[in-house]
Order: C-alpha cells, then structure tokens, then sequence
C-alpha cells in the first residue's frame, strides 16, 4: 500500500495512456525489480501500520466486548 502510494503517480505520469490494470501491472514490475534494500522502507511501514491496526482492534474487541457469530443453521 506504501509503495504503490509513493509510485503511482510517478508510473502514471510517464504512461499517461496506461489505464488501470495496466498501472497496477507496471507497478508489480517495479516492485519486482526494486533490491530488498529499497524495498525495506515500505516493507517496515506496512509492519508498523499492521502493528498499529491490531493494537486499536484490540482495543476496540475489549471497550466493546468482542461479538461472536452464530452459525447459520443448516438448510
């Protein structure tokens, strides 16, 4: 999510015909091709922003009291 947030504009802006798959296929060749070195900024941000998300769901689960599904009864 980091990575194609700080490169969208920049693949879309040297490929002003490319469409939407197009834009995404042309970001996986770049992430592809990037070194673990590059990739390890956004590679750290998403752990943390993963971190962040199951801390404030936790948090939530306990203030609200976590809901368990009840199972549709057979057909």
């Amino acid at each position: 999510m980091f990575f194609v947030q700080d490169w969208r504009e920049r693949i879309k802006s040297e490929n002003a015909d490319a469409g939407f798959g197009d834009v995404g296929r042309l970001l996986g060749a770049k992430w592809k091709e990037m070194s673990d070195a590059e990739k390890k900024p956004y590679e750290d941000k998403a752990h943390a922003d993963k971190d962040r998300a199951a801390r404030e769901k936790a948090a939530y689960d306990a203030s609200n009291g976590k809901k368990s599904r009840k199972p549709k009864a057979p057909v």
